[in-house]
């Protein structure tokens, strides 16, 4: 068993035992934190995700920047590139549905970008974060691959701010080399910066 596995249960097991008024005081706390960020301030495109599981949730942060006039994507399986992720525009009638691991997203006919590097901040779910930026996902590597380009590229676009509650902080995550390290961290009570152009 891999020594990410005991982790990844323990934490989710923990997350999923909190009640919905201590999640939606998070989701706002990190909503209000995120938008004092100037790179969200200037961002024009926004990709969020739909919470499960009890994981962090973007909705409010979400909300915020539609009503500032933002453009904010939702990740969908990219169909056609195996384990790789692509972004879909949500409108006020998008139509979602549950893909084969049941999370909803827009359905094909939604207005996609062909390129992941015309996002602005791309807010992550993780399971776990350590202090160097690295995540714990669900272990299924999607975001890793979506992102892999940022090995090799100076790049800092999208910037990639993961969601969580402070608990989920642990002291060193084993990763390998294709591992994505995170931009920023926002929890309920801190901004973790991981990179020195999150302002």
């Amino acid at each position: 068993m891999s020594e990410k596995a005991p982790l990844r249960q323990r934490i989710r097991h923990r997350r999923a035992s909190l009640n919905t008024r201590v999640r939606r005081q998070a989701a706002r706390a990190i909503a209000k934190r995120a938008r004092t960020l100037r790179r969200f301030q200037r961002a024009h495109r926004v990709a969020a995700y739909i919470a499960r599981h009890g994981e962090s949730d973007p909705q409010p942060l979400a909300q915020a920047a539609l009503n500032l006039g933002k453009r904010v994507y939702l990740p969908v399986l990219h169909p056609f590139f195996h384990g790789r992720l692509k972004f879909c525009q949500l409108r006020a009638n998008t139509i979602l549905q549950a893909n084969r691991f049941g999370i909803p997203e827009p359905i094909a006919r939604t207005e996609c970008l062909r390129d992941s590097r015309r996002l602005d901040l791309v807010l992550v779910p993780l399971v776990a974060f350590d202090s160097q930026g690295y995540r714990l996902g669900m272990g299924g590597g999607y975001y890793d691959r979506s992102f892999a380009y940022r090995h090799s590229s100076s790049r800092v676009r999208p910037l990639l701010i993961g969601l969580a509650y402070e608990f989920q902080l642990v002291d060193d995550l084993p990763h390998e080399a294709w591992d994505i390290r995170l931009d920023a961290v926002i929890t309920e009570r801190n901004i973790y910066r991981f990179n020195p152009v999150v302002a």
